[in-house]
């Protein structure tokens, strides 16, 4: 979705075109809009500037008269110069094409433009996976501070697999869930997302595979195709990955590992049972398969506690467990943690090193302050009862307006509901038509492109006066759609 945070002034002598070919060369002319840079379709950039559509053709006819851009038939409108001496000796980079070979592959297009509308105000978002700022904990945290403020703490870098008394800390909760791991057998991450890149760059092949469930969380991300892997995916049940699957697709695909989230999956909200999980430890030691845990929601359970993480039964260093206070806490903190073999654990420090030189020392300190203190345990609390408030809230509302047209399980814990539409419709259509009406959704498909009759809906985000308006006008936009 196109933004741009500059308007046309309509009490301005100088015409709304003008106003607008003058923006865009300014545009241009800083380099901000490179040679090749496809421009929004007319229709868009109207609606984003709040003026007719003949304004912008009348603006873009006057660029393309300049030789600023060009339209094609077919591959929209680039900018196709960036200076109004057209007899320049020396062409300026083609930015365009430095981007296009990047290593790194862009986000989809669905997820770029969630990225993008989820910071346009008044917006409703109803696929959101993160705590809503009501649920953070600001007093809390200023309390922790305020604590720092008191000690004689280091503001340098750490070493390399992070701050040892955070470590230790760490080290402290997990014998909580089960696992024993020494704090040198813990490295310190900025958030689950970057113990993926780094397991993807620094233990992987280029034209391995890495099953994983589907749908997941992880076919949303580029973080392994950009590194030259390729995701296959194996179907969920009720309570699981479907295990007897993993076998007949680990050979043949030539699997280098599995990623899994056993509790309270994304998007899904599945929770692993006690059973799937022996099992599934048991047939990836036969088969030598490596196993990354994804545990960042474990600890979001509303009834009961999950069961014990895969990590806690692993006797021979078969899985890296990942963890995080991203969603539990903040996620703007950044602090998550891999758990592994010390020599596996000692070379993704070596590679953090060189990619950014540790996560920041103050955001460690506080979370050591966080586990010290007992506050993360009663905060946890807090979240718990507050999520499951939502959580019923949310299943009333879905019982009210959706009952005829999707179904969907209730879930155990975590962010979200897998809602599936009982009649066929276009999933992009009913995206764009969402969003124009000012809700956010995030589509089945960006995590199984086969899943093109879901929707991830999260009541962990928008206030319960936003899931509420937010729901019963996505069911009547379904209605039309149908």
């Amino acid at each position: 979705m196109f933004s741009v945070n500059w308007k046309p002034n309509k009490s301005s002598p100088v015409p709304l075109h003008k106003q607008i070919t003058d923006f865009v060369k300014e545009k241009i002319s800083n380099g901000e809009w490179t040679i090749g840079y496809k421009l929004p379709p007319q229709r868009t950039l109207a609606k984003v500037l709040e003026v007719n559509r003949s304004t912008i053709v009348t603006a873009y006819d006057e660029l393309t008269a300049e030789g600023l851009i060009e339209g094609k038939s077919g591959s929209g409108t680039k900018v196709i110069n960036n200076t109004w001496n057209l007899l320049a000796t020396a062409s300026p980079p083609d930015w365009s094409s430095y981007v296009s070979s990047s290593i790194h592959k862009p986000n989809l297009p669905t997820i770029q433009e969630i990225n993008q509308a989820e910071f346009s105000p008044n917006m409703i978002r109803l696929g959101t996976g993160e705590l809503s700022p009501d649920l953070l904990a600001g007093r809390s945290m200023k309390q922790i501070f305020e604590k720092m403020a008191m000690k004689d703490i280091s503001y340098g870098y750490e070493e390399p697999k992070g701050l040892l008394p955070l470590r230790k800390e760490i080290s402290n909760y997990l014998k909580t869930i089960g696992i024993e791991a020494s704090p040198s057998s813990i490295l310190i991450v900025s958030g689950s997302l970057q113990a993926l890149h780094l397991i993807s760059v620094g233990l992987l092949h280029r034209g391995s595979t890495v099953l994983t469930e589907k749908p997941s969380y992880l076919y949303s991300l580029h973080v392994f195709q950009s590194a030259g892997m390729r995701l296959v995916g194996i179907p969920l049940d009720k309570e699981g990955i479907k295990v007897n699957d993993i076998p007949r697709n680990k050979k043949p695909n030539k699997a280098a590992l599995l990623y899994t989230i056993p509790s309270f999956q994304n998007p899904t909200g599945t929770l692993m049972t006690v059973e799937r999980r022996n099992h599934l430890l048991n047939v990836c030691q036969q088969e030598q398969l490596p196993i990354i845990e994804d545990d960042v929601y474990r600890e979001l359970w509303f009834d009961e506690k999950p069961p014990n993480p895969l990590k806690a039964s692993d006797k021979n260093g078969l899985v890296l467990y990942l963890g995080s206070l991203s969603k539990t806490l903040s996620p703007g903190f950044r602090i998550g943690w891999v758990v592994g073999p010390e020599p596996v654990i000692e070379h993704l420090a070596d590679i953090k090193m060189q990619t950014d030189y540790g996560s920041s020392s103050l955001s460690q300190w506080a979370a050591v302050e966080w586990f010290a203190s007992g506050l993360y345990e009663q905060h946890l609390n807090e979240i718990r009862n507050q999520l499951k408030i939502r959580r019923d809230f949310t299943l009333n509302i879905l019982n009210k307006y959706f009952s005829d047209i999707a179904t969907w399980e209730k879930p155990n814990g975590g962010f979200y509901i897998w809602l599936r539409l009982l009649t066929s419709i276009s999933i992009r259509e009913l995206f764009e038509t969402a969003l124009a009406e000012g809700i956010l959704l995030n589509p089945g498909n960006v995590y199984d492109h086969q899943a093109d009759q879901h929707l991830r809906i999260s009541y962990s985000f928008a206030s319960l006066s936003e899931l509420e308006d937010g729901l019963r006008r996505l069911s009547m936009i379904i209605r039309r759609l149908i």
